[in-house]
C-alpha cells in the first residue's frame, strides 16, 4: 500500500512507523507548517490518511476532489458543517471517517445499538470518558460516537457535567462527562442505571497502537469501493 499522511502528531508518527514496518510506502507526509504543499501533489497513493486537525479539512478536501484518492480520516473535533463537508466529499472518492478505529469500539457501538432500545425507556444513561492531559477536545469523538449509538433519534438531551442545584435528574437527559489526566490512551464507559440494577459497557485502550492497527486495516479495504461516506459499521458488518 502507498499512503499520503496528514498529521505529524503522535498518531501520525506511529502510523508512519507501523506502515513502514509492514512494508507499506509513505509517498508524502504533511503537517501544519507545510500542508499548503499538498496542493502541488498529484495522485501518488492508494489512500490519504488524515489524523490532524479540523482546520486542515479544506486543503485535504481540495486534494481528494482533484485526485479522487480515497480518504481515511480519524480527525476529531469537527463541527456539524465540517462533517457535512466530509459527507459531500464522498461524491468524489470513497471516504471513511471514524472517531475511533479500535475494532473493540466498533463492536461496542453495534452492541449499544442492539440494547439501548430495550433499556432506554426505564434506565438513566450516563457516559464517562477519560483521556491523557494533552487531548484538546472534549467530549471525545468516541464519546459522541457512543451517544449516537445509544440515541440515534436524538430523543435525549445531552448534559455535559453538573454543577450547583441542578434539581432532579430528568429521564430525557443523557449525561456526558470528560476526565483528563496523565497518559491515559482512552477509557469509555456507558452506564445504564435502572431500578435496583446497573449495567455498564467499558472499553479501555492500553495504547494508541490499537487505533493505528485498526486504521491501517481499514485503509487496506478502502481502495476500489464505490464513492461515498463510510463508517466502520458499514464496512465491518456490511451495513
Amino acid at each position: 500500500m502507498r499512503y499520503v499522511l496528514i498529521g505529524r502528531g503522535k498518531m501520525g508518527r506511529l502510523i508512519q512507523e507501523t506502515a513502514q514496518a509492514a512494508g507499506d510506502e509513505i509517498q508524502a507526509a504533511f503537517g501544519r507548517d507545510d500542508l499548503d504543499q499538498l496542493g502541488r501533489l498529484g495522485r501518488v497513493a492508494d489512500v490519504v490518511i488524515d489524523f490532524s486537525r479540523p482546520e486542515a479539512l479544506p486543503e485535504i478536501a481540495s486534494y481528494v476532489r482533484r485526485t479522487g484518492t480515497p480518504l481515511l480520516s480519524g480527525t476529531t473535533g469537527y463541527t456539524p458543517a465540517q462533517l457535512e463537508e466530509l459527507r459531500a466529499l464522498g461524491s468524489a472518492a470513497p471516504v471513511l471517517w471514524s472517531a475511533n478505529y479500535s475494532l473493540g469500539v466498533a463492536v461496542l457501538v453495534r452492541a449499544l445499538r442492539e440494547v439501548s432500545g430495550v433499556l432506554k425507556p426505564d434506565f438513566d444513561i450516563e457516559i464517562t470518558e477519560t483521556h491523557h492531559n494533552q487531548k484538546a477536545d472534549a467530549p471525545s469523538g468516541t464519546a459522541k460516537l457512543l451517544v449516537e449509538a445509544v440515541d440515534p433519534q436524538h430523543e435525549l438531551r445531552p448534559v455535559y457535567g453538573r454543577q450547583g442545584n441542578v434539581g432532579k435528574r430528568s429521564r430525557e437527559e443523557i449525561g456526558i462527562h470528560a476526565l483528563r489526566g496523565g497518559t491515559v490512551a482512552g477509557t469509555h464507559t456507558v452506564h445504564f442505571f435502572g431500578p435496583d440494577e446497573e449495567l455498564e459497557f467499558t472499553h479501555r485502550a492500553a495504547s494508541r497502537q490499537i487505533f493505528v492497527n485498526g486504521a491501517l486495516h481499514m485503509a487496506r479495504l478502502l481502495p476500489g469501493k464505490p464513492n461515498g461516506l463510510y463508517d466502520l459499521q458499514k464496512i465491518l458488518f456490511g451495513e
